[in-house]
């Protein structure tokens, strides 16, 4: 069985994620959500949570933001002892990397490559631009 990532967010941003990068990698059985709704607190939403995982046998959790309820929430079961990677502040090329690792047998270190995710484009543009002078 391969490995299984867990997105859960604020509202749906975890849905439209997996959905976008869905249009890149096409569809991936391996990767679930579980988004917070506005009507929800804590309490339903670790239930969604753990009817999710209860199946999972290998997986890792992808979270939008540190600090925030569905992290939160991740974070209290791992305290209890439930033995959960979890990684906040996800993005498409932290989903796209993990997709890459299942096909590839391979496992990332999430936290060490986020930083190289976000670029300056602008600057980058101006590097090409100057390249072109010389």
């Amino acid at each position: 069985m391969s490995k299984h990532l867990v997105l859960v967010s604020h509202g749906q941003f975890c849905e439209g994620l997996k959905q976008s990068t869905e249009m890149i990698m096409g569809p991936q059985d391996n990767i679930h959500t579980v988004s917070l709704l506005p009507a929800e607190g804590p309490e339903e939403f670790q239930e969604k949570f753990l009817d999710t995982i209860k199946e999972l046998d290998d997986f890792v959790v992808f979270a939008d933001l540190l600090g925030g309820t569905p992290c939160n929430v991740v974070s209290r079961l791992i305290m209890e002892g439930q033995e959960i990677d979890l990684y906040a502040g996800m993005n498409m090329p932290m989903v796209i990397r993990f997709i890459n690792d299942a096909l590839l047998g391979t496992t990332s270190h999430y936290h060490e490559s986020t930083s190289e995710y976000v670029q300056y484009v602008n600057e980058i543009l101006n590097g090409m631009a100057d390249d072109e002078d010389e």
